[in-house]
């Protein structure tokens, strides 16, 4: 079992992938203040929640969930070259 606990955003290399998925995603959206991505970090790996503005929920995922699927490719890449596993999640939030 995986224990997650919030990351204090003070490891420049953990800081660095989260800011990589915010610029990214900062580029697709129309709008690009409601981009919000947190880091929960486990012992081994860390899980990058994404919200964005609903309007632009299907411009983040893509066609057939092209964007998603890349840009999950590259957090995991990302990831291999820090020797700890990320994982993307989108958060849909109905009630924004």
């Amino acid at each position: 079992m995986l224990l997650f606990v919030p990351m204090l955003l003070g490891d420049a290399e953990d800081a660095a992938v989260k800011d990589l998925v915010e610029t990214i995603v900062r580029a697709l959206v129309d709008f690009p203040d409601d981009v919000v991505v947190t880091e929960v970090s486990g012992q081994h790996s860390s899980v990058l929640e994404l919200k964005v503005a609903p309007e632009d929920i299907g411009k983040v995922i893509g066609k057939k969930g092209a964007h998603a699927h890349a840009l999950r490719t590259i957090v995991s890449a990302a990831g291999g070259k820090r020797k700890r596993r990320y994982v993307l999640e989108i958060i849909e939030d109905r009630n924004y």
